[in-house]
């Protein structure tokens, strides 16, 4: 009798397994939106049986919150590194800027489970989303307050007008503005932030 080929598929590990599943949910939830989203869909995705989804996340709601949580991670981690990245103020805000765009333009449209999420208002959603935004805030206020020596109250004011400017002009690029190259609407955008920070100058 010929010796049989067939092997058994590798077990994965539980932490390769929940980001296998935070994948398959990602493209569920960004395509239907929370409520249309299915668990049968998900597990279907991600090729598992959905007794293998719960034992993971015991709530479709535990699922989102997963992958929102990664997202709003994602989002952070890219603003932070932009103003790490360099020393020049002028290159910081272009980096900052850049970073949203990037977030928006190549996450798979992950931003959408951040701004425009169908469950908006649930508290735990709120949250993590508030608690995103406040990181890139609070980012960019300690770089305005160590280099220009504004007071943090006013840094902060500063911080949070350039990222509601990076966010809201990101997204707008992305579905309205299709006709402009992202390279232009990234210059346009940091030159017009850049033209007002500047005037706060850097402390010796």
């Amino acid at each position: 009798m010929a010796e049989s080929t067939t092997r058994a598929t590798p077990r994965l590990s539980r932490s390769d397994r929940r980001t296998q599943l935070i994948a398959a949910a990602k493209g569920a939830f960004v395509a239907q939106g929370y409520h249309a989203a299915a668990m049968d869909d998900i597990a279907e995705r991600a090729g598992v049986s959905k007794p293998v989804l719960y034992q993971h996340f015991p709530s479709k709601l535990d699922l989102y919150l997963a992958l929102l949580g990664e997202s709003a991670d994602e989002m952070v981690r890219l603003v932070e590194e932009a103003l790490h990245g360099t020393n020049d103020n002028n290159e910081r805000v272009h980096r900052a800027v850049e970073a949203y765009f990037s977030f928006v333009a190549d996450n798979d449209q992950a931003y959408r489970l951040i701004f425009e999420s169908d469950l908006r208002g649930q508290v735990q959603v709120e949250q993590i989303v508030d608690r995103a935004t406040d990181s890139c805030i609070a980012a960019i206020t300690d770089t305005i307050t160590t280099d220009t020596g504004v007071d943090p109250q006013r840094s902060r004011l500063l911080a949070s007008a350039l990222v509601g400017l990076s966010q809201v002009s990101a997204r707008y690029w992305l579905t309205q503005s299709p006709g402009v190259p992202r390279a232009e609407a990234i210059e346009m955008l940091s030159t017009l932030a850049w033209r007002g920070i500047s005037r706060f100058p850097r402390q010796a």
